[in-house]
């Protein structure tokens, strides 16, 4: 996954639980505009999220913002 993908996850998912709570659940949708103005990217998100790692449509933030620390450390 690319930086600038990753950080954005991270970005929105720590947004997300500080604004809803840790149950907060999201979409890989969660890290777009309304407005599909980057599908590379967007296809990057949905190929991780669906085909990579199998995970149903809603997630929990604080899960995916796991996921995504861990593979920065890698």
């Amino acid at each position: 996954m690319h930086a600038a993908l990753r950080s954005r996850i991270m970005t929105v998912c720590t947004q997300k639980i500080a604004q809803k709570g840790e149950g907060v659940g999201l979409s890989f949708y969660a890290f777009f505009a309304n407005r599909n103005d980057d599908p590379a990217r967007l296809m990057e998100a949905a190929t991780w999220w669906i085909e990579t790692h199998k995970l149903d449509h809603f997630e929990k933030a604080t899960k995916i913002l796991a996921m995504a620390i861990a593979e920065s450390d890698e």
